[in-house]
Parts: C-alpha cells; sequence; structure tokens
C-alpha cells in the first residue's frame, strides 16, 4: 500500500471522469468529517491516517459508560469480522453486534456520510486490527500497492476477494513474488520501461527477466495474498545486528488517539527507540478531562510543561502495546515526546503523509543523540 501518489490519484480520477462518476476533494483531515456529511459518498480513497483519525476521534469522544461501551463494540466488531471471514459467527457474537449496531456503528456509517459502499486505502499499511473493526462495523476497507513505476496498482484487495491485513493479490496481467531476501518482485505490463535517460538507476531495480525490484520487504501467502512487511532501504540494524523493520512498530504505536506520529530509530544503535509527535485535537480534549490549562498556541509544549509526565504515561501506554506484539530485541526501549507535529508543510511528510525519515534524522538529530548518550532503564 505504498504506492498512493500522484500517478494513482490520477489513474482514479480519470477512471471516474471516464465512467461518469462524482468527484469530491476534502480540503484536510480537519474538515473531513463535516464535509463527508454534504458530499455523502459511495467509496472514499484515502490514506490510512484518514481512518485512524475517524477511529481516534470516535474513541476520543466517548467518556465513562460510553467510552465502555464503545471498546467492547470495537471488540465484537472485530470478532464478528474474523468470524464471518472464517464462515461462522456465533449467535452471541451476532446478537452483541446487533446491539452495538444501533448504539455505535450505525454512528460511525453516518460519519462517513452514510451512503458508503467500501473505502480504499493506501500510502501505507492500515492495520490488521482497525481493517477488522471497520469491516465488522459494515465499512469494508480495502486495501491495494503500488508504485509510480508499476503504473500504480500492482496488487489490490476487491469487495468479492479481500484478506484484511493484506494488499491484495496482483492484478490481471500482472504477477508478484517474493525474492530470497524477502524483497517484492512485481513483472507486467504495467511495469515501467525505465527512468528518464538513467540507465544505471534503471538496471538497479529492472531486471533483464522483466521483474521490478520494488524495495519493499513482504510475503506472500498460499492465497496468493501480498501482505508488506517493510521497506527495504528503511529496516534497521542494531548494533547487535538485529534486523527490525520499523513500520509495524509506527503503526501500532500510531493507534493510540493522542499519538499523531511516530519514527522509529536505532540503526547501528544499541537498543531501539521512537519519537513520538501528539495529535492536536485529542491533546486538547485529553487536557480538559484532565483539568489542565494550556496555551492554545503550541499546546504539546505547554502541557507537557504542566504535566509532562502523564502524557509520558499515556503515550507509555501505546509503546507497550506495540512491544507486546515483538520480541525484546525488537520493542521500543526509550522514546521522547517532540514538541510539535510532523506535517506536509514542515517538509517531514510527503503529501500521503509518509515519512520523510531522512528529513526527520537530521532536524532532530540532537533528540537521538541524547537518547542514546545514555542506557536505558529496564522493563520491570
Amino acid at each position: 500500500s505504498r504506492g498512493l501518489g500522484d500517478v494513482y490519484k490520477r489513474q482514479v480520477q480519470v477512471g471516474a471522469v471516464t465512467r461518469g462518476v462524482k468527484i469530491g476533494f476534502s480540503s484536510g483531515i480537519a474538515q473531513l468529517v463535516p464535509e463527508l456529511g454534504m458530499f455523502h459518498p459511495t467509496w472514499i480513497f484515502s490514506v490510512p491516517r484518514v481512518f485512524e483519525k475517524i477511529f481516534n476521534t470516535a474513541q476520543g469522544s466517548a467518556t465513562g459508560l460510553q467510552r465502555k461501551i464503545f471498546d467492547r463494540a470495537v471488540d465484537v466488531a472485530i470478532k464478528y469480522s474474523q468470524d464471518s471471514i472464517a464462515g461462522s459467527v456465533g449467535l452471541a457474537t451476532k446478537a452483541e453486534h446487533a446491539v452495538y449496531q444501533r448504539l455505535v456503528y450505525s454512528k460511525l456509517n453516518a460519519a462517513f456520510g452514510g451512503q458508503l459502499d467500501f473505502a480504499i486505502s493506501g500510502g501505507a499499511p492500515l492495520g490488521e486490527r482497525l481493517g477488522h473493526f471497520f469491516h465488522g462495523a459494515g465499512v469494508l476497507v480495502l486495501e491495494g500497492y503500488g508504485l509510480t513505476e508499476t503504473t500504480a496498482a500492482a496488487t489490490v484487495n476487491s469487495p468479492d476477494s479481500f484478506r484484511i491485513g493484506s494488499v491484495g493479490r496482483p492484478i490481471p496481467g500482472s504477477s508478484a513474488k517474493i525474492a530470497d531476501d524477502g524483497e517484492i518482485l512485481l513483472k507486467g505490463g504495467m511495469v515501467f520501461d525505465g527512468y528518464w535517460k538513467n540507465e544505471e538507476a534503471t538496471a538497479e531495480v529492472l531486471h533483464d527477466d522483466g521483474w521490478f525490484a520494488s524495495g519493499d520487504i513482504g510475503e506472500i501467502d498460499d492465497d496468493g495474498f501480498l501482505s508488506i512487511t517493510g521497506r527495504k532501504k528503511e529496516l534497521i540494524v542494531t548494533a547487535a545486528g538485529k534486523n527490525v523493520a520499523p513500520a509495524p512498530l509506527e503503526d501500532a504505536v500510531r493507534a493510540h488517539p493522542l499519538v499523531s506520529q511516530i519514527m522509529v530509530v536505532g540503526d547501528q544503535k544499541p537498543f531501539i527507540a521512537a519519537m513520538v509527535t501528539l495529535d492536536e485535537d485529542e491533546l486538547s480534549k485529553w487536557a480538559d478531562q484532565a483539568g489542565l490549562d494550556a496555551a492554545s498556541e503550541d499546546l504539546a509544549r505547554g502541557l507537557l510543561e504542566v504535566d509532562g509526565e502523564a502524557l509520558h504515561k499515556q503515550v507509555q501506554e501505546a509503546i507497550d502495546a506495540a512491544n507486546a506484539q515483538v520480541s525484546r530485541a525488537e520493542s521500543i526501549r526509550e522514546f521522547r515526546i517532540l514538541e510539535q507535529d510532523f506535517s506536509v508543510e514542515g517538509g517531514e511528510l510527503t503529501p500521503t503523509m509518509k515519512l520523510k525519515r531522512g528529513v526527520v534524522m537530521e532536524r532532530y538529530e540532537e533528540v537521538v543523540t541524547e537518547i542514546y548518550s545514555h542506557k536505558p532503564p529496564e522493563k520491570k
């Protein structure tokens, strides 16, 4: 799902125009929900951050008993999705699902405009848990994968053939396989002929037999569904020689409502660490609920000064949840909360919300240096 770039957006726009489909463009995440209510789309095409934002907003707006109801509705939706895909949903799960359909899921569908048939997500992994939640709640989010060099989509999930957590099967006329080192290789008529006037760069990625080396790491299951596990150039190799893919850790931490962005670091370092930024909207809600006061400008900085310990505790919960999914050597041992969020305007994110890791590393070099200037505390 890495290839949600300009070529894919153009491909979708051309397809919509040639089929007479009305297109709506959101002015930004902050205005997304009211704009969905105005446009009433039958399908939406976006990056995972949008779906994370909708989920986190719904979760963050629930307090007390409502929060308990919402959290239980999430668990039921995930189980309902998993069981329905497996082919059998128990009576108890069906009954609970019907209750939460009225209490929770119908409101979620209304937030998407009330007429959504399915959604398409690309640019980064959505995360299996979030995918199952949306599916169980009645919103099927289909992930696909491709690059500019493959003229957008090379694999895709479809409404009648999907596997949540994967980016689907190769599109008709294309093939995919995994190289010995785990790299995804793609082949077909959609693969480009080469980079403009750059034979050397072309030779690095386009093999003589027509296979294109994507630069992504992945797996293909027995049914032909492709899953992305990391970016070859982004693999972190610790000082102990442990290979760590940052994306799964980052996806898990971003599931926390307060977390906006995260970048995992640790290449040639003794342990894995991370830099975390906070979601301003959720941070404001959290501050109100905690009875804290901070200036409207530089909210993160103000709250870190007012009660940094409480904020660190919240983020630690997200870190612990991510660490539970990996080995000790792959877990995040230290983190720092940054006072300012990453942004497209600031140069840390691409227009499709992907991290510019080189830019972030250069801009926050002192933070990384400070992290590794001392030994992290041992986990009790």
